[in-house]
This record gives structure tokens, sequence and C-alpha cells, in this order.
């Protein structure tokens, strides 16, 4: 997907570039296009408002498969913000053994983290490349070496001048590529054996790695290493990007990015919704709500790298809500999702724009991949709608997963295709119609039981 400039982040941009990877849905891609867009307007502010403006949360009502998590994970690429998608039924009210939902700001932070680190490794690749370089002519022709007021040995001798001249001759070449397969051994240094510390509340739990604590201060040891020069280049590339990297303007800029555009995606929070009841594990989904409440509101949560405020990270939940309905959510946090979009079930018409129109489409990534093999696959009209009505009518007779049914029928449908072509399939060029797709099909569509299985 391409990224957008903060600047070029109106809505319509922002459903313009979903649309290119999801169908349908426009009440959702307006509802978390207006979100991002609030959050730039935001920015721009000057004085006290700028802390009084909220985000609004959004609540994504509707089936499993059609598109709730790919708007959330799309949305945040878009404008390369920290994301992270949690399952809101992996967790327990405090006091019980499971992960606690402050775990849910700390992994937001670490992906935050990771996100900075990797674009200030992109500034530096260049210096360090060529510091890799130095390193890399170093083993290959050692430096003359310098007396004890400087001055090389022997220079008098044209020793120094020709040393010189023999590593820009050899740089040229490194270069050029042409010693990539010449092996050679350097030292990598390798961290210090540490501890984690476990116990009943989980490492997460307290932001502490021992490990890592340990990594610091403990000497680093040495050990020889043997590849090939490309591939060692490539290693300390990457070592001296990172010594060139400000580790602490990192974490401080990544806490900064995780607290004014993070995004966390909450998925089956309808899962934790009590239904009123009051008794078993009723409590206890009422118990992670309440949990939940405080960090959707705006509070401090503590990390390994700083305190983080969570007022302004913006909360995307979504449920199928086939048991229960928002309103069983309690009171408080209900308020905190002031929008709720419902997602329509997928027809068998979406199921065909899902195949063959977003850059991603399932039809184009097996195209790719048989076309490695010297293979043309060729999907007619008639044999993509069969195959969209065989997902509609599975999703009605079984269950109704949405597009994921399609990655199911595909696989079963090309299977003989996938495992044969390497070895006996002499055909260059083949044709999935509508006829393939029935003879393929038609037997396990109509045995339900089988369906379950295999669709």
């Amino acid at each position: 997907m391409n990224r957008l400039n903060r600047n070029d982040l109106t809505p319509s941009k922002i459903v313009e570039e979903l649309n290119k990877y999801i169908i349908g849905q426009n009440d959702a891609k307006r509802a978390v296009a207006i979100a991002l867009r609030n959050r730039w307007r935001r920015q721009q502010i000057e004085g006290a408002l700028k802390d009084e403006i909220m985000p609004n949360n959004i609540i994504l009502i509707g089936p499993t498969g059609v598109g709730k998590t790919e708007i959330a994970r799309r949305l945040a690429k878009q404008v390369d913000a920290p994301f992270v998608k949690v399952e809101a039924s992996k967790f327990t009210e405090v006091g019980y053994v499971g992960r606690d939902v402050e775990s849910i700001i700390r992994d937001l932070v670490e992906f935050s983290v990771t996100l900075v680190k990797s674009e200030k490794t992109v500034e530096v690749r260049h210096k360090a490349m060529k510091m890799a370089e130095e390193r890399i002519l170093d083993l290959l022709i050692p430096p003359v070496r310098k007396t004890f007021n400087g001055e090389p040995e022997e220079e008098q001798g044209g020793e120094a001048f020709q040393n010189q001249k023999t590593r820009e001759w050899m740089k040229e070449k490194l270069r050029n590529g042409e010693l990539d397969d010449k092996l050679i051994e350097y030292d990598v240094q390798q961290a210090a054996v540490g501890m984690q510390v476990l116990g009943p509340f989980g490492g997460d739990d307290f932001g502490i790695n021992i490990q890592e604590l340990m990594s610091s201060v403990m000497p680093k040891k040495k050990k020889k290493k043997k590849t090939t020069i490309k591939e060692a280049r490539e290693f300390m590339t990457e070592e001296e990007a990172q010594k060139l990297i400000d580790l602490d303007a990192v974490y401080r800029e990544a806490i900064i990015r995780a607290e004014n555009t993070g995004i966390v995606f909450i998925d089956e929070i309808d899962k934790i919704a009590g239904g009123g009841k009051g008794h078993g594990p009723d409590v206890s989904r009422e118990g992670v709500q309440r949990d939940m409440l405080p960090i959707v509101e705006g509070s401090n949560v503590n990390t390994k790298y700083g305190i983080v405020k969570t007022d302004h990270i913006l909360f995307i939940a979504s449920g199928a809500f086939h048991v229960s309905k928002p309103s069983d959510l309690i009171p408080e946090l209900q308020g905190r999702f002031p929008i709720r979009v419902e997602l329509k079930s997928l027809t068998e018409d979406d199921f065909i724009k899902i195949l063959t129109l977003p850059q991603n489409a399932l039809l184009k990534q097996y195209t790719a991949l048989l076309e490695v093999e010297g293979v043309k696959v060729e999907f007619k009209e008639d044999g993509i709608a069969e195959v969209a009505r065989i997902a509609r009518e599975v999703n009605e007779q079984v269950e109704n997963i949405g597009a994921r049914r399609l990655h199911t029928i595909l696989t079963t449908l090309l299977d003989d295709i996938l495992f044969d072509v390497p070895d006996v399939m002499p055909k260059k060029v083949i044709k999935v119609d509508a006829k393939m797709v029935k003879e393929k099909l038609e037997k396990i569509v109509t045995d339900r039981d089988l369906s379950k299985y295999i669709l």
C-alpha cells in the first residue's frame, strides 16, 4: 500500500487506498477515515485545547471474514502508525492467571520501537555500509602499522602509498560484487547469557527483561564467524547501523508515536460482553471490561521504555455479536466507543470482486505462484462466478466465515495442479472454467459433513 503523506490524509484519499484491498464496507471505511483525519487535525491545534480532544473510538459489528481486521491493519499501514491486534477473549481479570490488559500498550510500544528503529536504520544505512566496507578491507588488507609518533613504518619506501592504492583497487572490486563469493572470517559479538524473570504475572507485566539488563552490564564475548563477503557485508552493515542509532532518541520518539498515532484493534470484544446474568464466567468477563476501561479512557502505563499515556490512542473494537449485543457491554465501556458501524455480509457479487479486483487478490496470487513454474493459469469469468457461487453456498450451509471461505475453496480446487506441476504437468496453459470448478468441487459441496472439514 502506498504510504500517504500526513497532509494528504484526506478521508477520500484514505478510502481510496482502502478500496485497493477491501471490497465494500463503505460505512466502515468512512468511519475510520474520519477518525484518522481527526487525529491529524488535532495535531495542528495549538494550546491546551489540543489535549482535551479525545479520539472517537469505533466498534465494528459484523460476521467473521467481512474485512474488519483488514480495514484496521491497512489503515495503520497507510501512515506507518504503530498497530497491535489483540483478542479480548485472551485477557483475564486482575488476580486471575492470564494476560493483563496493560500488556496491550506494552505490545504497542514494542511495535513502535521496532518501527522507529527500522526508519533510523534506513537513514544511517549508507554510512553504515561504508563502515562495513572498511572493516572488510581491514581484514583483506591489514592497514600499515604506525610507529609511536603516528607515522607509518617504512613510509619512505612507499609501503603506505602502495597499501592505500591496493585498498582502493580492492574497494572497487568489493563494490562491484566481484568478491561476493569469497570466504572471510571475522569476529562477532555474542551477548552475555542472562535470565528471564518468570512468575505468576508474566515477564511483560514487569516491563523489565533481566536478560537485557544483564547483557548491557556483562562484557560481550567475541566468536569467530566464517561466511561469504556478501553475507559479512550485510551483517556488518546492520551491526554498524545499530551503533550509529541513538537508542534513547528512538525510545522517546517511539513513545510519542505510540501515544499520538497508535492504533489498538480489539477483536472478539463480544466474547467479554456479559449479557447481564451476573453469575459464573460473566463476572470474570465484566472484570476484564472494567480492567480495560482505564486504558481506553486514558491512563498512564509503565513500560520498560518509559511511561505511556493512552489518552489519544485510537481503539477500534470488533465483534460478531451473534449471542450478545453491544448494549451488553458495561455502560462505561460503551461510552468510550461512540461510533458504531455495522458491516454487511458478503454477497456472491462481492466474492467475485474480492477474487479479482484488489491488488493482492487471491487469483493474482495463485497466477504469480504458478508462473514461477512456467505455467500460465487463465481464470475464466464463468469459473470465477462458479467459485463465488460455491463460496456463498457453503457459507450458508455450514458456517459463514466470509471471504476466508475463498481461501479453502481455491486451495482445494488447485490442489492437484499445485502438486503435479513440477513433475508431470505437460500443459503450459491451464484454463479454470465453470466445468472444471464443478467437476472438482460439486461432490464436496453436496456432502455437507465432508464440507465442514474440506471447505
